[in-house]
């Protein structure tokens, strides 16, 4: 898709600040795709344009960890005329719930919003393994995930690279700006 960071900037889906991420480091900037999806225009584009962007075998089903892909998991699953599940955490684990079921060997794409450290993407596969399903790999809008690999094929419409920094390091720490904490993960 193209002019895809103009278009996210312009959804104020690029932040700056101080952000704590749910991985416990701090960052100047911060990917908030809900305010892209808020356009449902926006959100049915970018989920033709991961449909399109998707390279291997077809999935049976597409299914997103909640919260933050359920919108443009939703939107791939119509572009690609699939179903459409989602996961959500049960007691700290990611889980598939509300009657959702897949069966035996079915094969499976993950769909995201932002691959950051790849947690929830693997919470996700490891779930829909229990199930006995096959996850053949994962697509995101975003990957800011800089030198860590997914291990799994995935692709994403656009990689964005955004510093962090443990707290102890973090030069926002230092000059007293307090971090805010903006993920669907607490």
């Amino acid at each position: 898709m193209r002019n895809l960071r103009e278009i996210l900037e312009k959804k104020k889906a690029l932040l700056t600040g101080h952000f704590l991420l749910s991985s416990g480091l701090h960052s100047p900037n911060y990917v908030q795709c809900a305010l892209a999806l808020s356009d449902t225009a926006l959100a049915r584009q970018l989920g033709r344009a991961l449909a399109e962007k998707w390279k291997g075998p077809k999935p049976d089903i597409i299914v997103s960890p909640a919260m933050g892909g359920i919108i443009i998991g939703h939107e791939t699953a119509a572009a690609m005329k699939l179903p459409f599940y989602f996961t959500e955490r049960e007691n700290g684990e990611m889980t598939l719930r509300r009657g959702f079921k897949i069966e035996k060997g079915r094969k499976v794409l993950i769909v995201e919003d932002v691959f950051t450290t790849g947690k929830s993407t693997l919470e996700t596969a490891r779930a829909l393994k229990k199930s006995k399903a096959k996850v053949i790999g994962a697509l995101s809008i975003v990957n800011r995930m800089g030198k860590r690999r997914l291990p799994l094929k995935n692709s994403s419409l656009i990689k964005i690279d955004i510093k962090t920094f443990s707290p102890e390091k973090c030069p926002l720490c230092k000059q007293g700006i307090p971090a805010v904490k903006p993920g669907s993960r607490k």
